[in-house]
């Protein structure tokens, strides 16, 4: 399951944080399989005295599948690969987000001018 999550992480750009409305993506080893789930809802699971939550996901397929897995923090934030049913699993939000540009390099004797057009008008 390692290398599959070093792969992934190599064409996927990932959140560090998971909350409510994020697109996790979602990986199971023995099944070799690879899909999207919107969070919908995280609740405190209180019968356990240990951190746990209750994550509502809709599973983006045709038609769409709601269920409910009870995780902790570090295993659907994409800290820890963890097992259910003796299937390793890794679950991680998307960060779908533009980067930011990196800024240019300028010589100190360059003028410095305002952001060039993304168009041109050609007559």
């Amino acid at each position: 399951m390692e290398s599959i999550v070093q792969e992934l992480k190599k064409v996927i750009t990932f959140k560090e944080t998971t909350v409510i409305g994020d697109l996790l993506l979602v990986a199971a080893e023995k099944s070799k399989s690879v899909f999207y789930a919107l969070l919908t809802d995280i609740v405190r699971d209180d019968s356990r005295p240990e951190e746990w939550w209750h994550l509502t996901l809709q599973i983006l397929s045709v038609p769409p599948q709601e269920v409910v897995w009870t995780l902790r923090e570090p295993q659907f934030t994409g800290k820890e690969i963890f097992t259910m049913g003796g299937d390793g699993r890794f679950i991680k939000a998307v960060n779908f987000s533009k980067p930011e540009p990196l800024p240019e390099k300028r010589s100190p004797h360059q003028k410095t001018a305002g952001p060039r057009p993304l168009l041109k008008r050609v007559k």
